[in-house]
């Protein structure tokens, strides 16, 4: 699946308010800039969507049968 599919998807079953898809969307724009951006800059957008997906910890605890 490629980011374009991705996204479509997203959008056909309200993905837009599901940020680990947004995380995921993200992680796939960039796999598929890879080898069109320096290794450093690859490295730290990487890094950068890292600590996104760190920094949604466990919201869904609870809440998981709406969430999921």
């Amino acid at each position: 699946m490629d980011s374009r599919q991705l996204a479509r998807y997203m959008e056909a079953t309200d993905g837009i308010a599901k940020p680990w898809l947004l995380v995921q969307l993200r992680l796939k724009k960039l796999q598929e800039r890879q080898a069109l951006i320096p290794e450093d800059d690859y490295a730290e957008e990487l890094q950068d969507i890292f600590q996104d997906l760190m920094n949604l910890g466990e919201w869904w605890r609870g809440i998981e049968d709406e969430v999921f």
